[in-house]
């Protein structure tokens, strides 16, 4: 019998435990398996073995550990798929998990090794820190998986520390009226009014370009958000997501506002002569340049309480918009799209607290309907 060679794989069989193997010679001599719950899913996964062996993204050797395969994880398929910033995230979080896990060979990684590592790391990070890290690990060995290097992932049965939730505080109708009244004269007058009327994050408003909008259209385009960079401090990217990309149509308020801060913004432009920087950005400095997130937040801060309502994160302006749009009936697709949301689930999920109160609208609606057509007897 002719012994296969390297690059061919075995056929599938099916194991006494039910699941059905295949496994493929490397380049190194050695083999490995992959397994599914059916003959399919296991080809299925021989198949895309091979094509990461052919494209050199196979792990290989027997004694690999979970150390060197995170670093090829992020070498090999993290650095082409996410942005700079997400990479640098993953590569944190790869760095905090070695000394615990890095040594152990990937193959024999067990679920309570991944336990005891989130509870070392606990001692020093926070529980939003850790379960972050646990996102990050989870997808690397559900790649691991995908590819075959590993039979079933070890972090499904490990309960990562659960962040606390952070508390929504969306202001009230009443609220915004009485915030941007007092604020009318404000310069960031405009920001404040754009944030509460299209749910629009604070980045994606500070790195906002003229040329994205379009005042007599009454809409704007959302390409570049305004974000984090290791070693540069905060520059103007591409949003993350193709759907944060999106499109915006305008109340007419909020084109009002705009208006008159391009106005304001001309006689800045003048009155800085060449000291201005030519930007091309709807909210600047006094200079044209980049405002700094941490300046939004104090103007904000000082707005909150000028107009004497209590503090409110800056995120929180991108809520009340959400929750009066869910509260004022319209459809949680329609603001899963405004917002920009990877999908309805999210939207859901955040906005839950509005619920309740739709609930009971929905009572009102259906106790409506088996009335009608029914007259007073009495």
């Amino acid at each position: 019998m002719t012994r296969r060679g390297n690059g061919e794989g075995m056929k599938p069989v099916q194991r006494k435990d039910g699941l059905w193997q295949c496994a493929l010679r490397t380049d190194d001599g050695h083999r490995k398996f992959v397994y599914g719950k059916t003959r399919k899913e296991a080809q299925t996964k021989l198949t895309a073995l091979r094509r990461a062996q052919e494209e050199g993204r196979l792990v290989t050797g027997p004694t690999k550990k979970v150390g060197a395969y995170l670093d090829e994880w992020l070498e090999s398929h993290v650095k082409l798929t996410v942005q700079a910033t997400t990479y640098d995230t993953y590569k944190v979080d790869v760095e905090r998990l070695r000394p615990h896990i890095g040594h152990i060979r990937l193959d024999a990684l067990r679920h309570e090794h991944i336990q005891h590592a989130y509870s070392e790391l606990l001692k020093n990070l926070t529980p939003v820190s850790v379960h972050r890290v646990h996102r990050g690990l989870k997808t690397a060995l559900r790649h691991a998986v995908k590819i075959g290097l590993i039979a079933n992932n070890p972090i499904d049965r490990v309960t990562p520390p659960k962040p606390p939730r952070k508390e929504m505080r969306p202001l009230t109708p009443e609220e915004v009226e009485l915030f941007l009244e007092s604020t009318r004269d404000d310069r960031l007058h405009a920001l404040w009014v754009l944030l509460v009327t299209t749910g629009m994050r604070v980045g994606e408003a500070t790195g906002l370009h003229w040329p994205d909008v379009d005042l007599d259209a009454a809409t704007l385009h959302i390409r570049k958000t305004v974000k984090w960079v290791k070693g540069q401090g905060h520059v103007i990217g591409d949003v993350k997501t193709a759907h944060s990309r999106r499109r915006i149509i305008l109340a007419a308020g909020t084109v009002d506002a705009l208006r008159i801060h391009q106005q304001r913004q001309a006689f800045a432009r003048k009155i800085a002569g060449e000291a201005w920087s030519d930007r091309g950005l709807v909210f600047c400095t006094g200079t044209g340049g980049l405002l700094d997130v941490g300046y939004v937040a104090h103007a904000k801060d000082r707005a909150l309480a000028g107009a004497g309502l209590p503090h409110v994160r800056t995120h929180d302006l991108r809520h009340t918009a959400a929750t009066y749009l869910l509260s004022q009936g319209v459809h949680p697709k329609v603001v899963q799209d405004l917002l920009g949301h990877s999908s309805i689930t999210l939207t859901m999920n955040t906005y839950s607290h509005v619920l309740p109160s739709l609930h009971q609208e929905v009572a009102g609606h259906m106790d409506r309907l088996i009335r009608r057509g029914k007259t007073d007897v009495s």
